[in-house]
């Protein structure tokens, strides 16, 4: 068996996120495995059971080698699990976060999830607006870096409530970034979304895919609750 060069970004780690349905005959041992000896080989597994009709379970994967992240979704349809969606990205600095702090870009591009205690999940993918009317990407570069402080701002209002993890997707998938939020009660999620919309950088220019809830659990208790 060959072994292919690894392949990652130049900062940061892989991102992958897989929504997934079970067959009827899914191995739910073959699951857990493959989700332990990922994590025991480096990587980092989170587990989510997906509430509603869009999914019923999640696994945000995250890796310095791509070729790992693409065995992992390999392990798990072969364990019978059909994945029904699916999000491709990389952790990012912004550069509108450039001059910060040594330790918050570090967690930024390298995260240890899932956090303690939040367990309240949610996915969603958004872009910045084109329009005629309002575009982001025709602002001066000094327009968007206040705006971007003002919705960071608003932000910083829930730490310890909310834990947002922000990946960049900008020619990897359909949308320029994966927004992961976990918190630590649903609600929190739900009031954290509904304030940093009234910021101008996504009243105006915001633009956003479709929603993914669940909860946050070992392997174990998520196949419990999804796979009979």
């Amino acid at each position: 068996m060959t072994t292919p060069a690894p392949l990652g970004p130049a900062r940061g780690v892989n991102v992958v996120h897989l929504f997934c349905r079970p067959f009827a005959d899914v191995d739910r041992a073959a699951v857990a495995t493959a989700v332990q000896e990922s994590i025991a080989a480096g990587l980092q597994v989170v587990t989510a059971a997906i509430i509603g009709a869009k999914a019923d379970l999640c696994f945000m994967v995250l890796g310095d080698n791509l070729w790992d992240l693409r065995k992992f979704q390999t392990r798990i349809q072969a364990a019978g699990l059909d994945v029904v969606e699916s999000y491709v990205s990389v952790t990012e600095v912004s550069e509108y976060a450039m001059g910060m702090p040594e330790k918050m870009l570090n967690d930024r591009l390298f995260p240890v999830l899932p956090p303690e205690g939040l367990r309240a999940f949610c996915f969603y993918p958004m872009s910045k607006r084109r329009g005629e009317q309002n575009n982001w990407y025709s602002l001066p570069y000094e327009e968007r870096e206040a705006l971007m402080r003002q919705h960071g701002a608003s932000g910083r209002e829930f730490k310890g409530r909310i834990l947002q993890v922000v990946t960049g997707s900008t020619g990897l998938d359909d949308w320029e970034w994966g927004v992961t939020l976990f918190g630590a009660h649903v609600d929190d999620i739900k009031e954290c979304v509904y304030t940093m919309r009234f910021d101008e950088a996504s009243t105006l220019y915001g633009e956003f895919g479709a929603f993914y809830t669940g909860l946050v659990g070992s392997v174990d208790e998520v196949l419990d609750s999804t796979v009979i």
